[in-house]
C-alpha cells in the first residue's frame, strides 16, 4: 500500500469511524481520493462499506434512500450529505449504460475492479491508509488515463465511460493509454445509447479542461461522429484564406485555447465559463455549408455568422441546454463576426451603435473576449490591425455607455403609447415605426428627443 495521508473531513472520518465500530470496513473512494492526491479540491467525498444499506441505516439516525436498489444511502451529518455506498459486483450492463442488477460483496477489491479507470479506483482509511490494487498511482504520476482490467469491458458496460476518459484527459492534462484508446475507438457507436443529458455534461467539462484539443482526439476515435456530427464536418473543412492558417476544426480549437487566457474568461463563473466555450465551439459550425471559392482558389464564407447561429441553436437544444443559455450563445455566435461598416454607416461611432443595438448592451461584455480568443486563432499576419480595429471598437463602446445613448428600442424618448396618441393602432405598424424611429436615433444621438421623434414619426403616418 502507498505512504499516502489524506485530509478527509471530519464529517466523513465520523461516519468511517462509525462503521469500523459496527465491524464493518469503510473508506473514502474514487474521485475524491483522486483529486486529493492531485491537491485539488474534491468536489464529494464518497464512502464505501462493507455494510449492506439496510445496515448503514441502522447506524446513522438520518439517512436519505438516494439509489438503495444500488446499494446507495446518504448519510446526513450536520446538514451535507455523503454517499455510503455497500461493496458491489455490477450485473449484465444489457442496455450499455446501467447494470441490469448489483449484487453486494464483502469484498473491497471486487468493488473497486468495477469502476472505470485506475485514478478512479483507489480507495483511502485514515486508519489503514490507501488502497490501489490497480496502480492507480503509478497512473497519477505518469499522467494517464487507463481503464480497470480490459479496456473493451469497462467501455462495453457503460459508453459514457469513453466520454469520460476524454473529459479527464482534458481536465487533467493526462494522456489516454493505447489500449484504452483502442478501445474507444472500437466501440464509439455504443455512444447512440448515452442520453443528450449525460452528453452535455461531458462536453462541457472537456472544453472547460486544460485540453480542449482532446476534441480532435474525439474527432480521430469517431466519437463526435456519434455526438457532435457537425464537428466532424468543421475538421473536415480547409480554409484556403489569407487569414486563416488552420482548417475550420483547428482554427476552432486554438481559439477555445485562447479563450482560456481571456481574463474576462478566469474571472468568470462556471456558468459564464460554458458560455464562452459553447460559442467559441460553435462560432463557425457554419462555415462548411457557406464556403465558396474565386477564381484565384481562395474561400470565402459569407453569410456564415447566420448559418452558424442556426446550427447552434440546433446542437443545444439536441444537448438540453436549457434555453437562456441557448438564446445566449446563439446570440453571440450571430453576431462574433460583426466589424465596423464604414460605407453603411458613414462614421465609426455611428457604426458601433448600430453593433451594440444589434448585439444588446448586456451582451457586448462576452463578444469582446469571443472576437480577441477568434482573432488568435487566425493568422498572426494581420494580428496587428485586427487588434486595433476590435480595441477601437471597445472604446467606442465605452464612450456610449458612457453617455447613456439610446441603443434599444425601450430606452427611446417616446413609446408605443405615445404613438398611439398620434393616430397610430397597436400592432405591425406601430411597432416598425419603433423600429425606424430606433434607427434615426442610432444614426445621431440627438435625435433621442420626444419631440424629434413625434414629429417623424408622424410624417411616417402620414405617408
Amino acid at each position: 500500500m502507498e505512504q499516502i495521508t489524506i485530509n478527509v473531513p471530519v464529517d466523513a472520518a465520523r461516519i468511517i469511524e462509525k462503521l469500523e465500530a459496527a465491524g464493518y470496513e469503510a473508506y473514502v473512494v474514487g474521485g475524491c481520493v483522486r483529486d486529493s492526491i492531485l491537491g485539488r479540491e474534491p468536489g464529494d467525498w464518497d464512502i464505501t462499506t462493507s455494510a449492506s444499506p439496510e445496515q448503514v441505516k441502522a447506524i446513522f439516525p438520518r439517512t436519505i434512500d438516494t439509489g438503495i436498489e444500488h446499494g446507495t444511502v446518504t448519510v446526513m451529518d450536520h446538514h451535507v450529505g455523503y454517499e455510503v455506498t455497500t461493496y458491489r459486483v455490477d450485473g449484465r450492463y444489457e442496455d450499455g449504460r446501467h447494470p441490469s442488477s448489483v449484487t453486494f460483496t464483502r469484498n473491497l477489491n471486487e468493488d473497486l475492479l468495477r469502476r472505470d479507470f485506475t485514478i478512479n479506483a483507489m480507495a483511502y482509511n485514515p486508519r489503514i491508509g490507501l488502497v490501489d490494487r490497480y496502480d492507480g498511482m503509478g497512473d497519477l504520476r505518469n499522467g494517464c488515463i487507463r481503464c480497470v482490467g480490459v479496456p473493451e469491458e469497462r467501455f462495453g458496460e457503460d459508453a459514457l465511460r469513453i466520454l469520460r476518459a476524454l473529459r479527464f484527459a482534458s481536465q487533467l492534462g493526462f494522456t489516454i493509454e493505447e489500449q484504452t484508446l483502442a478501445a474507444m475507438r472500437k466501440l464509439a457507436p455504443k455512444l447512440e445509447a448515452v442520453s443528450a443529458e449525460r452528453v452535455r455534461v461531458e462536453l462541457v467539462k472537456l472544453l472547460g479542461g486544460v485540453h480542449p484539443d482532446l476534441l480532435v482526439t474525439a474527432y480521430e476515435t469517431g466519437v463526435t461522429k456519434i455526438i457532435l456530427p457537425e464537428w466532424d464536418v468543421m475538421m473536415e473543412t480547409e480554409q484556403i484564406n489569407p487569414h486563416h492558417i488552420y482548417g475550420v476544426g483547428l482554427h476552432t480549437v486554438k481559439t477555445i485555447e485562447a479563450m482560456h487566457r481571456e481574463p474576462e474568461y478566469l474571472a468568470a463563473d462556471e456558468h459564464e465559463r460554458m458560455v464562452y466555450d459553447m460559442t467559441m465551439l460553435l462560432h463557425d459550425s457554419g462555415k462548411p455549408a457557406c464556403r465558396t471559392m474565386d477564381e484565384a482558389g481562395v474561400h470565402h464564407f459569407k453569410g456564415h455568422p447566420k448559418a452558424s447561429a442556426e446550427i447552434t441553436r440546433q446542437v443545444l437544444r439536441r444537448l438540453k441546454f436549457d434555453n437562456d443559455t441557448t438564446d445566449l450563445v446563439t446570440a453571440l455566435v450571430r453576431h462574433h463576426d460583426c466589424r465596423f461598416n464604414m460605407n453603411k454607416h458613414g462614421d465609426t461611432a455611428k457604426s458601433v451603435r448600430h453593433i451594440v443595438s444589434a448585439v444588446g448592451k448586456d451582451r457586448m461584455g462576452y463578444l469582446f473576449p469571443i472576437q480577441h480568443a477568434d482573432i488568435l486563432g487566425q493568422n498572426p499576419k494581420y494580428l496587428e490591425v485586427s487588434m486595433r480595429s476590435l480595441e477601437l471598437l471597445r472604446q467606442e463602446y465605452e464612450k456610449i455607455m458612457q453617455a447613456e445613448q439610446c441603443v434599444s428600442i425601450r430606452e427611446l424618448a417616446v413609446d408605443g403609447k405615445d404613438l398611439i396618441a398620434l393616430g397610430y393602432a397597436p400592432g405591425p405598424e406601430l411597432g416598425e415605426t419603433l423600429k425606424q424611429l430606433l434607427q434615426l436615433v442610432l444614426d445621431d444621438p440627438d435625435n433621442n428627443t420626444a419631440a424629434i421623434l413625434k414629429r417623424r414619426a408622424k410624417e411616417l403616418l402620414e405617408k
